[in-house]
């Protein structure tokens, strides 16, 4: 999956110009993204899926239209990333608000307008 950046987690906000998703490394790395925001919306994926592939630009849609931060992270090589949000399809998409997931769907693709009014939903 193509992404703007590959973080650390160090300076990740900056890493992404808004509107684009930012990619995230590991668990640590999410953990050092979601300290620093508010609010955000993050797309748990795995190399080679299509669907989660379809996704992205949506997500940079997203991103510019409501007041998240947006990020990408492949827990394929990380099991306690998977166990600790219950991964079990991609694509996943996990709502946080100060840290804590709040919100989540993995119902394949879903089209902007409705990932961007479920955003809001919860997130405003």
């Amino acid at each position: 999956m193509e992404s703007n950046t590959v973080s650390t987690g160090e300076d990740h906000a900056r890493d992404a110009p808004r509107g684009r998703p930012t990619s995230l490394a590991d668990e640590s790395a999410l953990d050092d993204f979601l300290a620093d925001t508010d609010a955000a919306l993050v797309e748990f994926y795995t190399e080679g899926c299509g669907i989660c592939a379809s996704m992205e630009p949506v997500l940079g849609n997203v991103a510019r239209t409501v007041d998240v931060d947006v990020a990408l992270v492949n827990p394929r090589d990380d099991p306690p990333l998977v166990e600790r949000f219950d991964v079990r399809s991609v694509p996943l998409f996990v709502l946080f608000v100060d840290g804590e997931p709040v919100a989540r769907r993995a119902e394949g693709f879903i089209p902007g307008d409705d990932l961007t009014a479920w955003v809001r939903e919860v997130v405003e």
